[in-house]
């Protein structure tokens, strides 16, 4: 199950053999759930927070995905329909919640260069 922790400067998993890995906010650019049909009685929604180098997988039943939620939802352009659409899901996909340079706050797209 793990552990899934975030402050000011990014997110943090802990997983079940003590292993921590971290993305900095800065270096956030992408975040999916990724599901699969193993569910309902093995693990089977996964956050994936994507990094400069680096994918996150946190398992949605970690400690602290609910708060992990909240805090994903306040970035600019947050798909929530991405998440409904997940959460319904039996299958074997992946659903794009949030990707850096997407959108901005309202939705309107950004077409200005990388940040």
């Amino acid at each position: 199950m793990g552990e899934a922790t975030f402050d000011g400067l990014g997110v943090t998993y802990t997983a079940p053999d003590g292993v921590a890995r971290q993305v900095a906010w800065p270096d956030l650019r992408a975040v999916e759930i990724a599901t699969d049909d193993s569910g309902p009685f093995a693990e089977d929604v996964f956050w994936v927070l994507h990094g400069v180098g680096v994918a996150l997988v946190i398992p949605q039943s970690a400690g602290g995905s609910d708060a992990l939620l909240t805090r994903l939802q306040q970035l600019p352009g947050f798909d929530n329909g991405a998440v409904i659409a997940a959460m319904s899901s039996a299958s074997t996909k992946r659903f794009l919640c949030w990707e850096r340079g997407r959108a901005e706050p309202g939705g309107a797209p950004d077409h200005g260069g990388g940040e």
